[in-house]
């Protein structure tokens, strides 16, 4: 058998969209060829890494694709009670986005007006549940199978805060998907944290700096750019969650594009120069879908992402296997240049 190619994996949250990079690593764990060494992840893609990092401890790549699964089946189970849910127009036209939704749109006043400390007082968060229930953190922190990282903002300085593997907690995970608008801000030693998306949707230093993997591939489920012109409020709010929620991952790689042609005019090698940068993009397969589809837990809608996800990401092998480890099929110099 060939020899077998370290990747890491940048993982954009996304809400219910994750379950599009679900069908990704599903994929990826299928392929004997490729071993997942680091993943970094903002919110939903968090989720991802601290269900593969526990059942890797207990189990092997069978074991992480079936914990993915029964996650993921739980998440679903638990969208079963709320009134965020499609209309009967939009099940009929198999329209998944739920801007039609009564349970939606009231929800989605109710945050505008009031903040998440007045409308819910005791902090009440189903999934927060879901992932304690899934995910043994003892056993994530002593897993030695995968390196973890994890974004989060800290509310008061502004700035990104990442959690290593050895400090994970359910509190990390949930700090990294804590909406301000909906949730109040997870509380982690004396700190206040927010969505890890505003800062860091993923982190990438942690992947080049502390891992062995010369290979990142990016699972980018935020659409970069749309060619319509957004006119009607969801669609204007729409386009600016995913401008926001872009801002700085493209920060960040512009940085490291200029870090790396300044590295390479002074030849200088080191973990910077040396990553290769990959991409599986959402962009076509999720363009369709408005931000509110983001909380369609339904399990069909997220059976749909996940083969969605194993789909791109069997094309991306088939067109980009070889390249690992040899050069970059993402090219970061012009890609998300202005």
């Amino acid at each position: 058998m060939a020899d077998v190619k370290k990747l890491d994996l940048a993982l954009q949250g996304g809400g219910a969209h994750g379950a599009y990079t679900w069908g990704i690593i599903d994929r990826l764990l299928e392929d004997d060829r490729i071993e997942l060494e680091g993943i970094s992840g903002t919110s939903a893609g968090a989720m991802n890494g601290v269900i593969m990092a526990d059942a890797l401890t207990r189990g092997d790549k069978e074991t992480a694709r079936q914990a993915l699964h029964d996650f993921w089946r739980a998440v679903s189970h638990a969208a079963m009670a709320s009134p965020v849910r499609r209309s009967p127009l939009d099940v009929l036209t198999g329209n998944w986005s739920l801007d039609y939704s009564p349970g939606y749109v009231a929800l989605d006043m109710l945050s505008r007006l009031v903040s998440p400390y007045q409308f819910n007082p005791l902090n009440l968060n189903p999934l927060k549940e879901i992932v304690d229930n899934h995910v043994d953190f003892e056993r994530v922190r002593r897993c030695q199978r995968l390196k973890l990282f994890v974004a989060a903002t800290n509310v008061r300085s502004g700035k990104q805060r990442v959690f290593r593997r050895e400090e994970m907690s359910v509190e990390a995970v949930m700090a990294s998907a804590c909406l301000p608008f909906m949730f109040q801000a997870v509380e982690i030693d004396g700190e206040a944290y927010w969505d890890g998306g505003y800062m860091g949707n993923p982190a990438l230093f942690p992947l080049m700096e502390e891992c062995s993997a010369r290979d990142i591939l990016l699972v980018q489920i935020n659409p970069v750019s749309r060619e319509e012109l957004p006119t009607t409020a969801p669609a204007i709010m729409n386009r600016l969650n995913e401008i926001t929620f872009n801002s700085s991952l493209i920060k960040e790689i512009r940085m490291i594009a200029l870090l790396k042609r300044a590295l390479e005019q002074e030849g200088i090698d080191n973990c910077y120069q040396r990553a290769l940068f990959h991409r599986i993009s959402g962009e076509q397969a999720l363009e369709t879908l408005s931000v509110s589809s983001k909380m369609n837990a339904e399990w069909p809608f997220l059976t749909h992402l996940f083969d969605l996800g194993r789909t791109s990401a069997e094309r991306w092998l088939e067109e980009n296997f070889d390249a690992l480890g040899e050069r970059s099929t993402l090219d970061i110099d012009t890609v998300y240049s202005g």
